[in-house]
């Protein structure tokens, strides 16, 4: 049996400490004349803080569940239920194509760079692309992250690796009430991943790697890749009965497998085939399968041109504009072949002998 080591966490806030975490969010001085009722509110968020209320309601897990009386978050079953319906609607033939489009730059016009991303411009164009051919798109603006309010997707903590079976699909680390860990999107995204049945993700590139909205969601998509879809056979986040779990043979189950999938990856400098790659092997590593040569697109916008003459550049580069149409018509006609079963995936049934 593999031992659970200890020993890095850091200790709790004192009250002090934590009084001051709670109140920088009321810094405004609008908050002034409640601050009686904000000293009440924090006297019971420092209580539930000290207690752990992770998940503050929950019920009995049911029939369903390897563990029936474990009391499980009802935040987590919602989810649960819609992801179940999504691939009951994923699976439906009657239903239309679904893309899922999501752009991964950080900047938008309602946020400090007060301009729209190329990525959005891009996106505009699969949009018609997408709709012309009867498919519906479902777009996922991650730079969203920067302009709405109290909108996040908390990071990975990487329960993985722990244990395989110790991450739970769909994700239930968040929220995590007693640390005020709400706002989580990834319940929300997770859904509209599985309702796809295909995926364009168009990003830029940051400092030679993928966005950190990007990263973010990538990480937390990693319990679509092996994630234990029952928590109660961990009595939620039991790093013993993990390890046993996994140590008795796991199945990696791929929650997200046999979707087709593109990229449009785009800088001004370095970096496109870097990060164009990376995304390639992650989506191929959960059981994506790729479009094709022409839907694995990177390409400079600008090569060391100024960075306030980008759109314009953009406007110009027709070739490019339609390499990006490529991309999404080749997606198209890829996760339409896959839904009349003439698109099959070499491999799909071979079993690997390093499963991970």
């Amino acid at each position: 049996m593999s031992s659970v080591r200890k020993g890095e966490a850091d200790t709790k806030l004192t009250r002090e400490q934590f009084s001051r975490q709670f109140n920088l969010s009321f810094a405004d001085p609008d908050f002034q004349p409640e601050a009686e009722s904000l000293a009440r509110i924090e006297h019971i968020a420092w209580h539930n803080y000290q207690e752990g209320r992770k998940a503050p309601i929950t019920q009995k897990a049911g029939d369903e569940f390897a563990d029936p009386n474990y009391d499980i978050s009802v935040e987590w079953l919602a989810t649960r239920q819609r992801l179940i319906e999504a691939e009951k609607a994923n699976r439906d033939r009657s239903r239309a194509t679904r893309v899922l489009v999501i752009s991964g730059s950080a900047r938008n016009d309602g946020s400090c760079p007060g301009e729209i991303s190329k990525s959005y411009r891009m996106q505009k164009i699969t949009r018609e692309v997408i709709e012309e051919s009867g498919a519906e798109i479902d777009y996922l603006d991650l730079s969203l992250l920067t302009s709405s309010y109290n909108l996040h997707i908390h990071p990975c903590k990487a329960c993985v690796s722990t244990a395989m079976p110790l991450c739970h699909w769909p994700c239930t680390c968040y929220p995590n009430h007693a640390l005020n860990q709400t706002g989580d999107w990834m319940a929300e995204i997770y859904e509209r991943w599985t309702l796809a049945h295909a995926v364009i993700i168009i990003t830029p590139v940051y400092w030679y790697q993928a966005t950190s909205p990007l990263k973010l969601m990538m990480d937390r998509l990693v319990c679509a890749d092996g994630g234990n879809p029952d928590p109660t056979s961990t009595h939620g986040k039991d790093a013993e009965k993990a390890k046993v779990m996994e140590l008795a043979g796991w199945p990696y189950p791929k929650h997200l497998a046999g979707r087709t999938y593109g990229l449009v990856v785009h800088g001004d400098v370095a970096g496109i085939e870097g990060v164009r790659r990376s995304l390639s092997d992650w989506l191929d590593w959960m059981g994506l399968i790729d479009a094709g040569a022409m839907s694995k697109l990177d390409r400079f916008i600008g090569y060391y041109e100024s960075y306030a003459e980008s759109h314009e550049v953009l406007d110009q580069d027709m070739v490019f504009q339609e390499e990006v149409r490529n991309t999404a018509r080749a997606v198209v006609q890829a996760a339409n072949m896959r839904r009349q079963g003439t698109l099959e995936q070499p491999d799909e049934l071979l079993k690997r002998p390093r499963p991970k």
